[in-house]
């Protein structure tokens, strides 16, 4: 039997703007762990690893992702411990036709030509032996030159999805073909869609060779192609990172998979699209509604994550990620607890918590970007307490990490071991300190924190002075590249 080389592509883009407060710009839902022990990411990467089979040669995974979630992408491979994968990084977001064109040109360098299987970050799926299945029949389609989309056989009539209207296949194949993609439909129409049968949501998971993704573009969207290629041509490779160059990817237009190239297959001779119909228990997890969706209930149908008490209600999430939360008394609707920000929405209503995120970015509050919580590649730190003039931090620093050689115009700082080890510059001296010792960083003064230990260093941070912006930030050397 034939191998046919496989290159797995996880976009792993996008805000998540729909399943605010607990999805912020900086760490968006699909490196959320909804349920489970594994992010969103991390179930798409495990997935993707159990295609391998007789016949089917896996290579790891091309991520692609935006620059500011670098770090996030390669701790959560890491936790994994997948076999190292490419990380394509998108300095700006530009839609998936750019994203997969990316992979698609990574995986032709020198003269390959796999079978792209190119996913979201941010799905999830009940029944990974059925996933997986459907994925193999994929594969083999793509591999004899189709283009190849998973239709997910619907359960409910649902106006947030895009639909594939199917017809039966031709010849051996076991595939359907693809007569229509239609837009998300009114509530009406998308009952007529499941009554019908021949209607299947559209997964937005793609199957097709590398090469012939590229010559689809070429004749559809030839201006797309040829700025890709432009910022492709301009690319630096930093470790496991593959950098397109900047302003060559600024000028590429945004656009979709679907837009750019997928709904234009139907009726083209050169073409062939074909779908493979998927019943996994699948969801986009596009909005609070769809978590409840997937979310095991109690005999009310109540699903809760956290600390949560609910009483006399009915079809409603709860979930709690700081405190307590109780309920009583709801039904249909959403609460989503988190220790700066707390969402009580009308599940019917959930897809339109976006335009809450909408309002914080008109009134240029930091809501919607960062979590309390806030990670860093060395580690992250927790604002705990603030006022006039002060500012307490939590910090943790992971073993063998640093924060950056730097000082501060406006503020001095107080530290305080709670755990671990710490490796502390202060101006020309170098200390270590640890549990329930501390020290003091005086305004202006160059410092670095380190942990040169094996487990993770915490210690509070006491801020005080005129400014306590994180822009107030002198950085002399930086491991992160940030200097």
């Amino acid at each position: 039997m034939s191998h046919i080389a496989v290159q797995p592509v996880i976009m792993a883009g996008g805000s998540g703007t729909r399943l605010w407060p607990l999805s912020r710009a900086q760490y968006p839902k699909q490196f959320l762990v909804l349920q489970g022990n594994l992010s969103l990411f991390q179930q798409a990467g495990s997935r993707l690893a159990a295609l391998a089979s007789e016949g089917l040669t896996v290579s790891p995974p091309s991520v692609v992702g935006n620059e500011e979630h670098r770090f996030l992408i390669l701790d959560q491979l890491r936790e994994l411990a997948l076999p190292p994968a490419t990380v394509l990084l998108e300095p700006m977001g530009r839609n998936t036709a750019l994203a997969m064109t990316l992979a698609a040109l990574h995986a032709c360098a020198g003269g390959a030509d796999p079978v792209l299987v190119v996913t979201p970050a941010d799905q999830t799926v009940t029944d990974e032996h059925a996933f997986t299945d459907a994925l193999r029949q994929a594969v083999r389609e793509a591999a004899a030159g189709a283009f190849v989309i998973l239709g997910v056989t619907p359960d409910r009539p649902e106006t947030g999805f895009g639909y594939i209207r199917a017809s039966a296949a031709s010849g051996d194949s076991q595939a359907l073909n693809v007569a229509q993609f239609v837009e998300k439909p009114d509530a009406a129409t998308a009952q007529r869609y499941v009554d019908e049968g021949s209607y299947y949501w559209n997964s937005g998971m793609f199957v097709v060779r590398a090469s012939v993704w590229l010559k689809a573009l070429e004749r559809f969207r030839p201006d797309i192609a040829a700025a890709t290629r432009s910022a492709w041509a301009a690319h630096t490779v930093d470790a496991s990172f593959v950098r397109p160059g900047k302003a060559e990817f600024a000028a590429i237009p945004s656009e979709s998979v679907d837009y750019a190239v997928i709904e234009k297959c139907p009726g083209s001779s050169d073409f062939a699209i074909r779908m493979v119909p998927l019943s996994a228990g699948w969801s986009d997890l596009g909005a609070w509604d769809a978590v409840w969706q997937v979310s095991d209930k109690d005999a009310d149908g109540n699903a809760s994550v956290g600390d949560a008490i609910v009483r006399d209600s009915h079809d409603t999430l709860v979930h709690a990620t700081s405190r307590l939360v109780g309920v009583v008394g709801l039904d249909n609707v959403i609460v989503v607890e988190t220790p700066d920000a707390v969402l009580v929405a009308d599940r019917s209503r959930s897809q339109d918590v976006k335009h809450i995120v909408g309002q914080l970015q008109s009134a240029g509050r930091s809501e919607h970007t960062l979590h309390r919580q806030v990670h860093r590649p060395w580690g992250w730190y927790d604002s705990i307490d603030s006022g006039p003039r002060f500012q307490v931090k939590r910090i943790m620093v992971k073993p063998g990490a640093s924060l950056s050689l730097q000082m501060h115009h406006h503020r001095a700082e107080h530290w305080i071991v709670v755990s671990g080890t710490a490796e502390v510059t202060n101006g020309d001296k170098v200390i270590l300190l640890t549990e329930n010792q501390s020290t003091y960083i005086p305004l202006g003064q160059t410092h670095r924190l380190a942990n040169p230990g094996k487990v993770p260093l915490e210690i509070i941070e006491v801020q005080s002075g005129s400014y306590l912006g994180e822009d107030d930030i002198v950085r002399f050397v930086d491991t992160y590249g940030r200097s």
